[in-house]
């Protein structure tokens, strides 16, 4: 019997208006701090990098390995691709738990979800493959976990069964590459522990040789992972649980700042799909702690629990750990984010007994919401339409630009064609060993623009290295001549720019400087400086 690819018009057309959608953001939208850095992984390929794993070196290079073109777009192009992947496997496992209407619903959610569709389908991230992997497992453990011929038979009140399968080999796959993507695969693996330890029918895993077979597996994946740290003093694992908590004063929890963060989330899953979020993973989370003391009365209803438990245990851990965490510290919006991909599944289902039309409503209605206010910001982004003031300034603009934190974002395009405007300034590039930054970030940004004027190395010293302090040898660098570039933003005051680095060199004098600008307005001053012969090595606080 053939596949009915008419089922399948729906998602198609989401996923390719979707594609569409994002593929313009990410040709229109600046390169962030992130993206350029992790441009640098893909420059300098290892088994693994101090600050994250392999697989984002991977996701962001293939774009521009491929094109041979360096720009915002081709290190998104990974991003771009995994995510309609993404998308395809959580409506295979939401339709195969709860039906296709369910399904359609969820990938529609997920669709219009700025903080799913521009973190993880725009901006390249280790948060591109994590969520390939992560919709591979939940698929597979939804398939494994729920066969479908269960659920045919429990309309003969026939209990549930389990006998554990080859798929559990392939979970265990899977689970080791969504970690080789981001740690965050980790808590993923141990979230679907706890689901089958807290399951009676599916305990037998811990008794089955595919079970043996599976952690095997996961961990060969990620044999990349322990070959780098245990070369590097566990450097990787040491940064994560302990020296990005280091120093300062110990802040003590507050649960208001962990409210805040929780308001803050809200905000970037958009608040119509955000708090209903929310409130069906609460309701549905507290239906399963008041079912440890009530047992099932059918196996439909048993049914119906344990696939609510699957999706809390592989989610809520994410999406509940990181937003609580934000009561001691300040977290990131991409931490809890693949949680709260998952428990788009459950609000999918709850809201799929909707009438058609209040449905349509509810989702046209945030789209069209979302999709105005994220082009007005994308047009401040490349145009600056708030800025004051500015060529484009709706009403003479809003916001000055010395105060806008969006002009942090160097346009890379337009630094390149400056920078081969400038002779005197590219030909000292050319001419030196080496060129180096005050600032990680920057010297990815330096790095994208400097292709394919120039294949010099770029490299960064600072005390917040990050993956220089392992891609360089700084001794190497003694008895070369450089090009020192930074921001003007960085240094109002010329003489600090150099401060840090005249011990390191004969000298350093000024070169050029390059205005970098926004709807006809200088938002940024790019300084460089010839590095005269280096005298000593520049020494990293690791590496």
């Amino acid at each position: 019997m053939g596949i009915n690819w008419r089922r399948f018009r729906p998602l198609t057309g989401l996923l390719l208006g979707g594609l569409l959608w994002r593929a313009m953001i990410a040709w229109t939208l600046p390169a962030g701090f992130d993206e350029v850095y992790y441009y640098l992984y893909s420059r300098h390929l290892s088994w693994s990098y101090f600050d994250h794993p392999p697989m984002v070196a991977l996701t962001t290079g293939v774009g521009w390995w491929l094109t041979g073109v360096i720009t915002p777009l081709t290190i998104r192009l990974g991003a771009l691709l995994l995510h309609c992947v993404s998308l395809g496997l959580l409506y295979l496992a939401a339709t195969h738990l709860y039906g296709r209407r369910t399904g359609l619903i969820a990938a529609a959610i997920s669709t219009l979800v700025p903080l799913f569709w521009i973190g993880f389908g725009v901006l390249t991230s280790p948060d591109n493959s994590l969520l390939l992997f992560w919709g591979l497992v939940l698929y597979g453990a939804a398939v494994e976990f729920f066969p479908h011929h269960q659920q045919v038979r429990l309309g003969d009140g026939q209990g549930l069964t389990y006998r554990p399968t080859w798929r559990l080999a392939l979970i265990g796959m899977g689970l080791g590459l969504a970690a080789l993507s981001k740690y965050h695969g980790f808590v993923l693996g141990l979230g679907l522990l706890g689901f089958c330890l807290t399951r009676r029918r599916t305990q037998t895993i811990l008794r089955s040789p595919w079970m043996g077979l599976a952690v095997i597996l996961g961990l060969l994946a990620l044999t990349p992972l322990w070959l780098w740290n245990s070369h590097h003093d566990w450097i990787s694992f040491r940064f994560h649980l302990f020296m990005r908590f280091d120093g300062g004063e110990p802040r003590p929890y507050r649960v208001l700042d962990a409210l805040v963060t929780g308001l803050i989330g809200v905000a970037y899953l958009w608040p119509t799909l955000g708090f209903p979020l929310w409130w069906v993973a609460g309701r549905r989370g507290w239906r399963q702690l008041i079912a440890l003391l009530q047992p099932p009365l059918s196996a439909v209803e048993a049914y119906s629990r344990d696939r609510d438990a699957l999706i809390l245990w592989v989610s809520l851990p994410i999406a509940l750990g990181f937003t609580l965490l934000g009561g001691k510290q300040q977290i990131y919006p991409a931490w809890p984010a693949p949680g709260l991909w998952g428990l788009t599944v459950l609000l999918a289902h709850s809201v799929s007994h909707w009438r058609p039309i209040s449905l349509r409503r509810w989702l046209g209605g945030s789209g069209v919401a979302i999709g105005i206010i994220c082009t007005i910001a994308l047009l401040h982004l490349s145009l600056g339409i708030l800025q004051k003031p500015g060529n484009y300034s709706l009403t003479g603009g809003f916001i000055p630009v010395e105060q806008d934190g969006s002009t942090t974002l160097l346009n890379v395009t337009q630094l390149r064609h400056r920078l081969a405007e400038k002779p005197a300034v590219l030909n000292a590039i050319q001419q030196s060993d080496f060129v180096f930054t005050d600032e990680f970030y920057l010297s990815g940004y330096v790095d994208m623009a400097l292709h394919p004027l120039s294949g010099l190395p770029v490299t960064c010293f600072s005390q917040d290295p990050r993956g220089f302090a392992f891609w360089f040898n700084p001794d190497a660098w003694v008895g070369e001549t450089a090009v020192y570039v930074t921001l003007k933003s960085l240094h109002p005051n010329p003489v600090e720019a150099t401060a840090a680095y005249e011990r390191f060199f004969e000298g350093l004098i000024p070169i050029g400087e390059i205005e970098l600008t926004r709807g006809g307005v200088t938002t940024e001053t790019v300084l460089f400086y010839q590095a005269q012969t280096m005298t000593q090595a520049y020494s990293y606080p690791y590496g």
